[in-house]
């Protein structure tokens, strides 16, 4: 990594909490969270974010927040965003051989319309050179509603974020799981 994580005493009380919620679900202090907190403000918001996203009642099924997730840090060469999103998919039921498909989702039968369609629009937001359409709005909205699309675009949006962050000071991935980086 490009810049060292504090001593863990170093870091306010409120903030070893978040730490102590990560080593009670991953096992560790997760790497970026030990970055981000460098900004203590910054990361705690940004773990209320995140929690926002990923809560049970979100419009988006976990499932397909992952599969989102995981596209999304492999446009942006995120090694631990891959990491720990498949691992996340593996735990939510997903088999291997679908997230391994991920990065080639368009030649592979192993996706629904719905996360076809999902993983579209990660990749039109994602990408610079794409531009959101009325046509690729109308087709999600056969398929999410208004309040499904806002949200799913800030999803899109946080793990663009996210995963450019843990990239530009590259993070390593935590050995949660291990799927191939694709080429593309």
């Amino acid at each position: 990594m490009y810049i060292a994580p504090k001593p863990m005493n170093r870091y306010p009380l409120f903030v070893r909490a978040f730490f102590w919620k990560q080593r009670w679900t991953y096992g560790e202090v997760l790497k970026p969270g030990l970055l981000w907190a460098r900004s203590p403000l910054v990361f705690a918001t940004l773990a209320l974010l995140y929690g926002a996203l990923n809560r049970k009642r979100s419009p988006i099924d976990g499932h397909l927040r992952s599969l989102v997730t995981v596209r999304v840090s492999q446009i942006n060469h995120c090694a631990f965003c891959i990491d720990i999103n498949a691992a996340t998919l593996i735990k939510r039921g997903v088999a291997l051989d679908k997230i391994e498909a991920v990065s080639g989702w368009q030649d592979s039968n192993a996706f629904s319309q719905r996360e076809r369609l999902a993983l579209e629009y990660a990749e039109t937001i994602t990408y610079s050179d794409r531009t959101t359409n009325a046509d690729l709005i109308d087709r999600l909205k056969k398929h999410f509603d208004e309040d499904g699309i806002a949200e799913l675009t800030g999803l899109i949006a946080f793990q663009n974020m996210s995963s450019k962050y843990n990239a530009a000071l590259d993070v390593p991935a935590a050995d949660f799981c291990t799927i191939p980086t694709p080429s593309r």
